[in-house]
């Protein structure tokens, strides 16, 4: 009997380590297949897919399925019947929320209420209407204890005037007062200084953001464009029963 359980163990343990060089050897695929269509871009993560023969591939909050053998690629949302999520988008939430908590908190223009109970992080273009719809209640979502941080994303990207007026706002001896104006409409004083702006844009081209302003929660899930305050208290109501992210 102690022969015939030796001889098990020894069994599974041949079959485990074939199985781990397959798994390595078909890692070892993908990436160089991920690299060969991708060459600017380098997989962070390889790990098998809930859809067998595939493994799931992260670059960045890109989130993508490729075949063991590298030939086949799916790109889209990956649903549980069963639980009804959406399997990919909770994993580019993780990835969102490592990008976004890596922006120093120091850089950004922040609007807190005294008592906190929600945080969102704001990607916002001083020259985009429906920021400066946001920021003109910017005391309504306080009031709701909403703090807000703004993060720069001038849509019209670099050596823009959008992008010299998030500089000046940035550089300026009181941020607030001067986001607060210049979202009014005032005018913007240039000024230099070693700003975070592209650092932000990086950012933020790097979670999916197209337009402005654009809400990031603590957990990574994004919402996209205007929600008043009152309604952004409903959504991080509900995010309270969603999953967070971990790093």
């Amino acid at each position: 009997m102690h022969q015939l359980r030796g001889l098990f163990l020894v069994a599974c343990s041949v079959v485990s380590s074939a199985a781990l060089a397959d798994s390595a050897s078909e890692i070892a695929t993908v990436k160089q297949a991920v690299q060969r269509a991708i060459p600017d871009g380098s997989p962070e993560s390889v790990t098998p897919a809930p859809i067998p023969g595939f493994y799931e591939v992260v670059m960045g909050a890109q989130v993508f399925y490729v075949s063991a053998d590298g030939k086949l690629l799916l790109d889209g949302n990956l649903y549980d019947l069963q639980t009804r999520r959406n399997l990919t988008d909770d994993r580019k939430s993780e990835s969102r929320k490592k990008i976004v908590d890596a922006i120093d908190e120091s850089t950004m223009v922040v609007f807190e209420p005294k008592d906190v109970k929600y945080t969102v992080t704001v990607f916002t273009d001083i020259d985009c209407g429906y920021c400066r719809k946001l920021h003109s209640e910017i005391r309504s979502y306080m009031d709701k204890g909403i703090k807000i941080r703004y993060a720069a994303f001038p849509r019209s990207g670099k050596d823009t005037p959008s992008y010299y007026k998030a500089i000046g706002v940035w550089c300026a001896k009181d941020r607030k007062t001067a986001l607060t104006n210049a979202k009014l409409g005032g005018a913007v004083e240039e000024k230099k200084c070693d700003h975070p702006i592209d650092k932000h844009m990086a950012a933020g081209l790097s979670i999916g953001v197209s337009g402005t302003p654009t809400m990031v929660f603590p957990n990574g899930h994004v919402v996209p464009g205007y929600v008043n305050a009152g309604q952004l208290v409903q959504i991080l109501e509900n995010e309270k029963s969603a999953p967070v992210a971990q790093n």
